[in-house]
């Protein structure tokens, strides 16, 4: 009998950057890669893989998506980048008078049905499956449904996760086991988590999946999944009517980019804050970051840089219907010089400023026909609001958390509005031809972990592997920032004295996880995985 411990780990270990041809899937848990690749070895393309493993994920790590999860996507395929905004509503019944009646005056809460909003994921998989799949939805869920039914062994990094996450919910449970109680019927063992190595199934997942796969995820919205979801609400005092998913639907929109140092960097646009990313890159690409990353200086300047941009777009970002503060204007190069002259040798405290002048799952995937997607969903805190609708093994999000309730703010919560998201997909291209998908997920961690591959990969010419495997730094506000271990300690005492308050953490789980693929020149795909997590890159 072996006996070891899957959680300790005493010797450092690399991972080497990986190449492919007719394929390639990068995921945070190994099973959803395959998924991808076996999806494509069977005839699919890069769509079909992404829309597979997407299905797949709320069961392998439902730690930080589910079926009633955000999603967003990039795609790349015939010579051109689309987006889709798969993030849902707040229900129209839900106000911000409501919500201070509950006692919270800045906020949402993060549990319960406050912070609930219509899932996009469904409609997202099958809208994009309709406008450029080859497979039907069936085709594309039955790995899912074969996991739900046989389960699977939980995931190292995961089953961390799912530790603090039972802890969470546990507390809010004692208080409401009506709500409650169907999250630790499902997620736990007599309130006690899943463990590394242990095999979860649902039984009520797979179910939900064959209904999604014959209706092609109409049931969702229109049939008895949506009822069910519904009837739940009211019984539990939520805020769902029918009409808030009978009028639901995924969104196709225009992605925004800016162009860095040569390379055009893609962003989802505003509800999403991958503008953050872009912001950042504008402030930079006009500073000398000199050739070594590993020295205060340049950090001192990244740092700067993405809390000059967080503040604005914490501010500003909301529903694009809502916003009156335009995108063109906070990605002008005036407001970035105006910014950038903001940055001198010591730390800022950050306050937005006026352009008006002139977490989660992210997976990968690409194949041989040119096709390439950049794709991340998510509950936003992990296993979300803490609401599991009986029966159907949907956990829903807490998205709406993120609202803002200053009547002031582009973002305040309103019936029927789409909230602030931290969820955001990239994509990187040079001279109208594509280099590939990126993304690290985590958060508020995510534009910043964008600002860093691009800088890694453009400034620093790190092979993908490298660009995740450097260590990251994370703004968390005013002038406080977490610094990994792996930063050396002269770097982090030279940014203390230029007046950052540095926090050194323990652990790099908070500091995001990413993966990446890269076309080459000859079509050769290059991929990388997250060290920070479970993530595999499979090849075909």
């Amino acid at each position: 009998m072996l006996n070891f411990d899957p959680l300790n780990y005493r010797y450092p270990s690399h991972r080497n950057v990986v190449y492919g041809t007719n394929g390639m899937t990068c995921s945070s848990v190994p099973q959803a890669a395959q998924i991808g690749i076996d999806i494509m070895k069977s005839g699919g393309n890069a769509i079909d893989a992404s829309i597979a493993m997407a299905s797949a994920l709320p069961l392998l790590e439902p730690s930080g998506n589910g079926l009633g999860a955000d999603c967003f996507v990039l795609v790349w395929t015939k010579g051109k980048l689309y987006g889709l905004n798969g993030s849902g509503f707040s229900p129209r019944a839900l106000s911000a008078d409501i919500v201070k009646a509950a006692g919270y005056t800045a906020a949402p809460p993060t549990e319960g049905w406050l912070p609930v909003m219509v899932p996009g994921c469904p409609g997202a998989w099958a809208e994009l499956r309709r406008r450029f799949g080859t497979k039907s939805m069936k085709e594309l869920m039955a790995p899912a449904i074969r996991y739900a039914k046989d389960g699977y062994p939980v995931a190292v990094n995961v089953s961390k996760q799912w530790s603090s996450e039972v802890k969470r919910i546990s507390a809010v449970y004692e208080k409401n086991p009506q709500l409650f109680g169907p999250f630790m019927d499902m997620f736990s063992k007599n309130g006690a988590p899943y463990e590394a190595g242990e095999r979860f199934k649902s039984e009520d997942m797979a179910k939900t999946l064959e209904e999604l796969a014959e209706t092609d995820c109409e049931s969702f919205y229109l049939g008895d999944i949506m009822k069910k979801m519904v009837a739940f609400s009211k019984q539990t005092g939520g805020f769902f009517e029918e009409h808030d998913f009978t009028s639901y639907k995924a969104e196709w929109v225009e992605p925004i980019t800016i162009n860095y140092k040569g390379y055009d960097v893609f962003e989802m646009p505003p509800n999403s804050h991958g503008i953050t990313a872009l912001m950042a890159l504008n402030i930079l690409k006009g500073m000398d970051l000199g050739d070594n990353r590993e020295n205060a200086a340049c950090y001192h300047k990244m740092i700067e840089a993405i809390k000059l941009a967080f503040v604005d777009t914490k501010k500003y970002v909301s529903d694009p219907r809502t916003m009156r503060t335009k995108v063109n204007d906070m990605l002008s190069e005036e407001y970035a010089a105006k910014r950038r002259s903001l940055i001198g040798e010591r730390a800022i405290f950050p306050e937005a400023g006026d352009p008006f002048c002139g977490g989660t799952v992210y997976f990968c995937t690409a194949d041989g026909e040119g096709n390439m997607v950049s794709f991340i969903q998510s509950n936003y805190m992990r296993f979300g609001s803490g609401v599991v609708v009986p029966g159907t093994g949907i956990a829903l999000q807490n998205r709406g958390a993120n609202f803002s309730l200053d009547s002031e703010s582009d973002n305040y919560l309103e019936g029927g509005k789409r909230a602030y998201h931290t969820i955001i997909p990239g994509f990187l291209s040079r001279d109208g031809q594509p280099i590939g998908p990126f993304g690290v997920m985590g958060g508020f961690m995510q534009p910043q972990g964008h600002m860093l591959v691009v800088v890694n990969t453009v400034d620093f010419h790190m092979n993908p592997q490298e660009c995740l495997d450097a260590p990251r730094f994370q703004w968390t506000n005013g002038k406080k920032v977490q610094l990994e271990r792996e930063i050396p300690a002269s770097i982090a005492q030279q940014l203390a004295a230029k007046g950052h308050e540095i926090e050194i953490v323990n652990s790099n789980l908070g500091m995001g996880r990413g993966e990446i693929i890269w076309r080459m020149p000859n079509g050769v795909l290059a991929g990388a995985a997250e060290p920070r997590c479970d993530g595999t890159v499979a090849v075909w």
